[in-house]
């Protein structure tokens, strides 16, 4: 016989409660509840392995995340479940604990024969996380375990990670170890370029001292055309002797001079100014001649130079205008269920970190520190409350009426006791969705910045924002036809978006032009 809707709901309470156990500690309470939900036939041990989040998480994993080292203990040792679970994206419980700076318990999980060099679906390691996080004796540890200092992941190897975060103490560890100072993601990015990008000059003389390269470049723009957008004369400097090249221009014939002047940079221009040769567009060769030049200059310079630290940008000047963060509010302190207007309730301590990861994201998106601000928007959409759905439920009159009385599904997945143990945290949110896009697009990351565009459109398929975030990501991968529909879609829900409009034409005209160089290269 079929639970009744209030017998979901009190299953759906003991779920709520069991993860909560999990993730505050409370080995007694988690003990008692994963008893009461294993009623059915199942072992104590299978039913907690089977117990898995939306993103296939599992008790283990949640007890990694927050620390939680006696629970860690209780799940390997007496329901000896295994250590090296992987969850939706590939994350072990030892990848989880690291990237939450959680010492102790990565050391335990290590001690249980975690693999040190697992890696997510990414490619990122506990090495990653701990010099991104510049967690010093995390890193030590993980090191001492032997595992690769140049391994590669899709943001580049873990130097790439310190360097990006401004990590000095993991960098000069990095280097200690011989990790190469000039390992180059696919993208041509270099520890070097994001030290630079992080505005770290700590990190780039080291790097420098290393035998970094400063003259590298990555899609067209080196290191000097950052240093000059941020206008720190203290890099600047640092670049010139060490050899950088004030002379090289940009894809779109800029100097960095150039650069600094559009910026409104004074000290980086004079900075610069001895360096670099005169131009004959700019007819008074002066500090004063370059910078009012530049600043009269309107048009494509000025929109370039909006996105100077991303050097993977290389769209059209219509895809920078909606490259801003949306406000993320409630949603992103962890009070809102899926997009839904049902509040439950969270501890302080929840609220607080999800506080915390939000404040962070920001602030990393502003400084452009877009790998800290993926890892930010990453921890909300982890720690998001609990919307619980049942996966297999059988498609008949009661189950319809449960779904019709309940459609976000909070009630019908609570009955995952007599169907198996499969439940959904629902941790989605399309702001948070599309900001970590925004992210992954301007790391150069079209794949990953794809994938969360399409997951926010799934969400909200109404919104125009989610139309221009996958478009910019297709035309990233130079998929101009797709992209052109995603922001055709756009226009259809926003049609006094000159953005959208801008956008889907520039990517019909970039589909022509590829699609017709190509064809006249494979011609007679």
């Amino acid at each position: 016989m079929k639970p009744d809707a209030s017998a979901a709901l009190a299953v759906r309470e003991t779920v709520q409660q069991f993860l909560n156990a999990t993730r505050t500690g409370n080995l007694d309470l988690f003990k008692k509840l994963a008893a009461k939900l294993g009623e059915g036939g199942k072992s104590l041990a299978e039913t907690v392995a089977d117990v898995k989040d939306a993103n296939k998480r599992g008790a283990l994993h949640f007890a990694a995340r927050e620390g939680k080292t006696e629970v860690c203990k209780y799940l390997l040792e007496e329901l000896k479940l295994e250590v090296d679970t992987r969850d939706e994206d590939g994350d072990t419980p030892l990848l989880h604990a690291t990237r939450q700076e959680h010492s102790d318990t990565a050391k335990y999980l290590l001690d249980c024969g975690a693999n040190p060099a697992a890696s997510s679906d990414l490619g990122a390691t506990a090495l990653h996380h701990a010099a991104g996080t510049g967690n010093v004796d995390l890193l030590r540890l993980v090191l001492s375990k032997g595992v690769d200092v140049d391994s590669q992941s899709d943001a580049g190897t873990p130097l790439i990670w310190a360097a990006g975060h401004a990590q000095q103490v993991t960098v000069k560890l990095l280097l200690d170890h011989h990790a190469d100072p000039n390992v180059e993601t696919d993208d041509g990015i270099t520890p070097l370029l994001s030290s630079v990008a992080a505005c770290s000059f700590p990190c780039l003389e080291l790097l420098i001292q290393a035998g970094a390269n400063p003259n590298v470049s990555a899609g067209g723009v080196t290191p000097l055309h950052i240093a000059a957008d941020s206008g720190n004369p203290e890099i600047i400097n640092c670049l010139l002797k060490a050899g950088g090249d004030a002379s090289v221009s940009d894809e779109e014939g800029l100097k960095a001079i150039q650069i600094a002047a559009l910026r409104g940079n004074r000290v980086a221009v004079e900075a610069l100014f001895p360096m670099t040769s005169p131009l004959q567009t700019v007819p008074n060769w002066s500090v004063d001649g370059i910078v009012e030049h530049m600043q009269s200059e309107t048009g494509k310079e000025q929109g370039r130079v909006a996105s100077l630290k991303d050097p993977n940008m290389l769209v059209n000047n219509s895809l920078h205008k909606q490259d801003s963060l949306e406000f993320v509010g409630e949603m992103a302190s962890g009070l809102l269920i899926a997009d839904t207007c049902a509040f439950i309730e969270v501890t302080p301590e929840a609220k607080k970190k999800s506080l915390e990861a939000k404040s962070r994201g920001e602030d990393a998106f502003k400084r452009k520190d877009y790998l800290m601000a993926v890892d930010a928007y990453t921890q909300l959409l982890e720690g998001c409350d609990i919307s619980v759905r049942n996966i297999s439920i059988e498609n008949d009159k009661e189950d319809a009426r449960i779904w019709r009385d309940d459609p976000q599904g909070v009630i019908s997945g609570a009955m995952c006791s007599q169907y198996g143990m499969a439940f959904d945290l629902d941790p989605t949110n399309a702001v948070l969705l599309s900001n970590r896009s925004l992210c992954w697009y301007r790391l150069g990351q079209a794949d990953q910045a794809l994938s969360d565009a399409k997951a926010c459109r799934e969400l909200k398929p109404d919104w125009p924002k989610a139309c221009f975030r996958e478009g910019a990501a297709l035309r990233l991968l130079q998929r101009f036809e797709d992209a052109a529909n995603a922001f055709y879609d756009g226009v259809q829900l926003d049609p006094e978006s000159k953005e959208l409009v801008d956008a889907f034409r520039e990517a019909v005209e970039a589909g022509r032009k590829f699609h017709g160089v190509k064809g006249s290269n494979t011609t007679d």
